[in-house]
């Protein structure tokens, strides 16, 4: 999963290593299993992702974990930008109201409909009725696949450090089911 992850996040965490090995091996212990929902293809893990309500988060993170791999500094400094970023839903929630967070395909399965599958069994899930996600304006292959799973853009914020990080804005958009 963190191989995957770091894939799909990576380029956002290059401050901390460039090394796409060393940060899967870094934030391999984060995951909250009990949140994530994988697709297996041939006995691998070919994408993820996280659906909660906010009760309990989809990552943890363990400073000495970061600190072994990355160093006693940018592990320290990881730590610190992740939690605040990670540990947390990325938009509000409440029991039937759920974050969709950290949508990610393997490189050899994308476009194969593998996040298609994981979003459509997550978007049928019986204790939601929402679904709230947040997406890099930049990411526009992940826009337009969540305008397909039937997601709407509800909201948009600027960016302040946008020349460092590369995104504009943080899309938020939000999927309801129907009531048929």
């Amino acid at each position: 999963m963190s191989e995957i992850f770091v894939y799909g996040f990576g380029k956002h965490l290059t401050f901390f290593s460039k090394d796409y090995r060393k940060l899967a091996a870094a934030l391999a212990h984060m995951f909250v299993l009990d949140v994530f929902y994988v697709a297996v293809v041939d006995g691998e893990i070919a994408g993820m992702a996280a659906c909660t309500n906010g009760k309990v988060s989809s990552v943890k993170l363990d400073p000495g974990e970061l600190r072994k791999h990355l160093g006693i500094y940018k592990g320290t400094i990881c730590y610190l930008a992740l939690k605040s970023q990670f540990e947390r839903p990325s938009v509000e929630t409440k029991d039937s109201l759920a974050s969709v967070e950290f949508v990610a395909t393997a490189s050899k399965y994308r476009g194969k409909g593998v996040a298609t599958a994981i979003l459509n069994r997550i978007l049928v899930l019986p204790e939601y009725h929402e679904y709230l996600l947040e997406v890099a304006d930049t990411n526009t292959g992940a826009v337009r696949l969540y305008e397909k799973a039937g997601f709407k853009e509800f909201k948009r914020v600027k960016q302040a450090w946008s020349r460092i990080s590369g995104v504009n804005y943080l899309v938020y958009m939000k999927y309801i089911k129907s009531s048929n």
